[in-house]
């Protein structure tokens, strides 16, 4: 396997792992660029530590920060090795600091880490980096430098949202279907493998050992402060969970804004109008709330097609994400994409 040559950082700067007491600072730098590109913050910290600090991750290995000669951090990258055969990287360079090559420096820094997870994979399976990126970024320095180290755009993502100024639609359920509030002591296994089932047809989505999975699901649920149960609600066919909607009481800091990172609804109650009613009984709990706006995440090519029911109950595009690709070595894709 060939080894990459890391392009040396110009006088004056220096690179070292990044630590947990890098979390206020290297939330400061993504939200340096957040603004720039977007116009808002994107980051919390508490997010940002639950994630630095999921069970296995090896952070000193897997992220750098480069500094000035004053000790300032202008960089920062990542290698997200969630599993071995699609690797996530993350690269941040402050705004100011964008011509001085540390972008080249921490890109060829996380493919060469990445390669190192090549040997982990199945002999047989695709290994691939990916990132994704604003689409915003589409014609700056950072989408510029992931196109000339091979990366290609492959699908898009959006941040969907909708307004809550008046009270939404009250939700219809189908036949036989009731709403269950989520119990702490008895529910959390159950919606961890309902979630776990539905997500098996969102693209990119890799198998994973279910216990190992199981943990970092219900560290990230526990870690952010974000876990409300009265907030997290279950579509029952009589003792079975047909759909679930997962929700949070706001999003990067913003307390005016609800968010429903999870919906998912089991492939044999779907097109029954399961995932809507969810939804609206979501937005029910928001209105009450007064949240003035509700947002979420989608594959805007959903192979469920998430997206269509998205638009259908009023939420439009917020904003649109790119994901890029560069394949580190062939093979067959063991991803979810069809």
């Amino acid at each position: 396997m060939s080894t990459i040559t890391l392009p040396a950082l110009k006088t004056g700067y220096t690179v070292r792992p990044c630590t947990i007491e890098d979390v206020e600072a290297v939330v400061g730098l993504m939200n340096a660029c957040s603004m720039a590109t977007i116009g808002e913050a994107d980051e919390t910290v508490q997010d940002r530590l639950a994630e630095w600090q999921t069970p296995g991750f090896e952070q000193a290995a897997n992220q750098r920060v480069v500094l000035t000669a004053d000790d300032r951090i202008v960089g920062w990258g990542e290698v997200n090795p969630s599993d071995v055969v699609i690797l996530h990287l993350d690269i941040y360079v402050h705004p100011e600091y964008e011509d001085e090559e540390i972008g080249a420096y921490l890109f060829a820094w996380a493919e060469e880490r990445a390669r190192e997870y090549i040997a982990a994979a199945p002999d047989d399976a695709r290994v691939a980096l990916r990132v994704y990126t604003y689409s915003q970024d589409v014609d700056v320095w950072y989408s510029a430098l992931l196109r000339a180290a091979g990366m290609q755009i492959i699908r898009h993502f959006w941040h969907m949202e909708m307004d809550l100024d008046a009270p939404p639609p009250s939700p219809s359920w189908s036949d036989g279907i009731t709403l269950k509030v989520f119990d702490a002591a008895d529910d959390k296994r159950p919606v961890f493998e309902v979630r776990r089932e539905t997500f098996q047809d969102q693209f990119g989505n890799v198998d994973r050992p279910i216990e190992e999975h199981y943990a970092e699901w219900l560290h990230f649920w526990e870690s952010e402060g974000n876990f409300v149960p009265g907030m997290w609600l279950m579509a029952m066919d009589g003792e079975r969970i047909a759909g679930i909607i997962l929700c949070r009481p706001s999003h990067n800091g913003e307390e005016d804004r609800g968010w429903v990172p999870t919906l998912g609804v089991r492939r044999e109650y779907r097109r029954r109008g399961i995932g809507e009613a969810l939804l609206y009984s979501a937005f029910k709990i928001f209105y009450e709330q007064g949240k003035k706006r509700v947002g979420l995440g989608v594959d805007a090519s959903s192979l469920t097609g998430a997206a269509t029911l998205y638009k259908r109950v009023g939420m439009h595009i917020a904003k649109q994400f790119d994901l890029y690709d560069k394949e580190l070595r062939p093979g067959i894709d063991t991803t979810t994409h069809g």
